[in-house]
């Protein structure tokens, strides 16, 4: 964090969020281990094309933080947190801002154009969501976490459609569930840190209730879990993985959603799901252990 500090334009790029991108090479894994997908991921070039398509992710994500906090920056100086970003401090102007965002834009969907499959339409998709949600949606209250949600959904969708494989709808759903459910706990946190000023700094939040929000939160936890649970024990995925022992993975996904609660309602840590992700100790365990359990599962089949 403190060599991060002292790189402004480093900070602004916001590399803790491409984290999010590590939903794009998951289609590469779930492929290796079914027997009818297996092809999609032979030899190391299916490894090559999903690094390519994480770093046009990245490229993109990138470009869309520069563009949104140029202008929402003098809405950012006013903010308690915000305010420290280096276009709302001062320490990038937003000419050169503007400049290495249009760069990074190009740069990514470049970089998508000669690989395979349809991602570059995938990204270029995401890409073009993603700028209405910049200078619209993100002030429409509900239209703003759903289109978050999407965004993650259409990440899976890329990483399956640069390997020309197949992604279960089910893991399409688990993953819009899953982003739904942090985006809703980050408006909770907002809506607790800003109290009555919150409109003031997002507008989409004068739309939000912080009792509907826990309702809401709630459910999503709930769907979630039921989702993946369905998924790992369906006839579907028996079949196509040739085991019945991936329902072993669930605790840890009860465990984890447990565990972001807890966060969230007694430590009031859910309004950066990336640092809580990467900083939290039981979290970090509770995926290890999700990931060890899996690769065991698959190794012994």
């Amino acid at each position: 964090m403190n060599f991060l500090l002292k790189w402004p334009w480093l900070r602004a790029l916001r590399p803790a969020q491409w984290m999010k991108n590590g939903i794009v090479p998951a289609a590469y894994f779930f492929a290796k281990w079914d027997p009818s997908q297996s092809s999609h991921v032979q030899g190391v070039l299916p490894l090559l094309l999903e690094a390519a398509a994480v770093a046009c992710f990245c490229a993109v994500a990138s470009g869309i933080y520069l563009i949104n906090d140029l202008r929402d920056r003098e809405a950012d100086r006013r903010h308690p947190v915000k305010r420290l970003r280096p276009l709302a401090a001062g320490e990038i102007q937003a000419r050169p801002a503007g400049v290495v965002a249009v760069l990074l834009l190009a740069a990514g969907m470049a970089g998508a154009l000669p690989l395979p499959g349809a991602f570059s339409a995938v990204l270029g998709g995401y890409l073009l969501m993603q700028l209405v949600y910049t200078f619209a949606l993100k002030r429409i209250p509900y239209v703003d976490v759903f289109v978050i949600a999407l965004g993650f959904v259409l990440r899976a969708i890329a990483g399956a459609s640069v390997l020309e494989a197949r992604i279960s709808p089910w893991l399409l759903l688990c993953t819009f569930l899953l982003a739904l459910f942090l985006a809703l706990c980050k408006r909770r946190h907002e809506k607790a840190l800003l109290e009555d000023e919150g409109a003031r700094h997002r507008e989409a939040l004068a739309g939000y209730d912080r009792h509907l929000l826990d309702l809401q939160i709630s459910i999503t936890a709930g769907a979630t879990l039921v989702c993946y649970a369905m998924y790992t024990l369906s006839e579907e995925t028996v079949r196509r993985f040739g085991t019945d022992r991936l329902g072993l993975t669930i605790p840890f996904v009860v465990f984890g959603l447990f565990r972001y609660l807890e966060l969230v309602y007694r430590k009031n840590e859910g309004g950066r799901p990336e640092k809580v992700l990467l900083t939290d100790r039981v979290l970090i365990a509770t995926v290890a252990g999700y990931l060890v359990t899996a690769l065991v599962i698959f190794l012994t089949v």
